[in-house]
């Protein structure tokens, strides 16, 4: 690999005179960085064929050539953190790479190339990781959503996605976003978490996690609702770990993001529609499709449309311990926006007979809340006991009792 870098240093961009002190490694890394790209392409170095290790050195070879020819002076720091990130950017996701590898890292927000901000225990705040343009970040989005059969351009400016460690990404671009590309990245937990961590967390109580897990074994229907963010998906997958191993679970999410534990799980996902409105693949069409499939209990990622229907359905014809998840402010709204579902989706019924349905089907409903410093808590467990008259009869078990915010902000559930 001798080949002279000259032809490409020339075509490089100014010299490095005007590189200021605040930035200068982040104005380094960007001269070099094509530069170097280019030169290990023109070299047949492949990132995906060859080992991380030979990689490395390869890469770090090539820094070294464009440094010295160009004047450039890094230090031993600066210059590992290059060879990072050119790494990063073959065989990675970039500049979001060191954020994803974060473990104290819960939500990476990136708002256009050059505005980044991260959550930290409860916190959001800006990080000094950016994009070297519009382009690049255009580029790194395409590596996001290409391996799971999405795509994202004019045509179809949004999309949900995930990436191989199961984190959900939800990314809107221009003309749709008017400041630039938007990403939105909620990270999960390498290893999940259990209800001991929920405990020690103060997420819950001892009691309402024996409760809970008992309602879950005794197969008892729960519905998990909360705000955005408020760890609904957390709730419910700790939950689901208590669901007997000899089971056969049926899973349905618009971008899979749980991570059951046991072996018989069946996994489905929902796809979006081709640019004709062709090839699209509901919820809905799943739900029907899985009660063929001889589930024992069919976990929903997200009750939103009209497989409320066929979710509650389920729940009250023979698949005892199905769970669910809502978007709602409080358990008495949740059973609301179910009905509101149903009625805007075909079931032709009178408001009495449609809670008569839901009370039927639903036994448990759990509200998970965020608090202001960034915890998020259990703020209700109730059951749901039938009706009275019109009215659900309701009975909370454990409310919130201790209403105070947690002074650490730690993101449990």
């Amino acid at each position: 690999m001798s080949k002279p870098l000259e032809p490409y240093v020339r075509a490089s961009v100014a010299a490095s005179s005007d590189i200021g002190v605040s930035d200068r490694y982040q104005q380094i890394k960007f001269r070099v960085f094509d530069l170097t790209l280019e030169y290990l392409e023109q070299q047949g170095v492949q990132g995906e064929a060859i080992p991380r290790a030979v990689l490395q050195d390869e890469i770090a070879r090539a820094i070294s050539v464009v440094l010295m020819s160009r004047g450039l002076a890094l230090n031993l720091k600066e210059r590992a953190q290059l060879i990072e990130d050119v790494q990063n950017e073959i065989v990675g996701f970039g500049p979001l790479e060191p954020l994803l590898n974060d473990p104290e890292v819960d939500d990476i927000i990136v708002n256009g190339p050059s505005r980044i901000y991260v959550e930290r225990r409860g916190e959001l705040e800006p990080v000094q990781t950016r994009f070297r343009d519009t382009t690049h970040l255009m580029n790194v989005i395409q590596r996001i959503v290409s391996p799971i059969g999405r795509r994202v351009d004019e045509a179809m400016p949004y999309v949900d996605g995930r990436l191989p460690d199961g984190s959900r990404v939800n990314v809107i671009i221009p003309p749709v976003a008017l400041d630039g590309p938007i990403v939105s990245i909620r990270k999960f937990k390498r290893t999940p978490l259990t209800g001991e961590d929920l405990v020690r967390g103060k997420a819950l109580s001892e009691e309402t996690l024996k409760f809970l897990s008992d309602a879950v074994r005794g197969k008892r229907n729960v519905l998990i609702c909360g705000g955005t963010g408020s760890g609904k998906t957390t709730l419910l997958n700790v939950l689901s770990s208590y669901i007997g191993v000899k089971e056969r679970l049926v899973t349905i999410e618009d971008a899979a993001e749980l991570q059951l534990q046991q072996s018989h799980v069946v996994r489905l996902e929902t796809r979006p529609s081709s640019l004709d409105g062709a090839s699209e693949v509901s919820a809905r069409d799943l739900l029907r499709n899985a009660l063929r499939m001889r589930p024992d209990r069919i976990i929903l990622g997200e009750v939103r449309g009209n497989e409320a229907i066929e979710m509650l359905q389920a729940m009250g014809t023979g698949h005892d311990g199905s769970m669910a998840t809502i978007h709602a402010n409080g358990p008495r709204d949740a059973l609301e926006r179910l009905e509101m579902l149903i009625g805007l989706h075909g079931f032709s019924s009178d408001l009495q007979s449609v809670r008569r349905f839901i009370s039927g089907a639903v036994d448990i409903v759990v509200h998970v809340q965020r608090q202001s410093g960034g915890m998020r808590r259990i703020g209700s467990v109730c059951e749901l006991t039938g009706m009275e008259g019109a009215t659900y009869s309701m009975r909370e078990i454990f409310p919130l009792t201790d209403r105070t915010e947690g002074a650490s902000g730690r993101r449990i559930v």
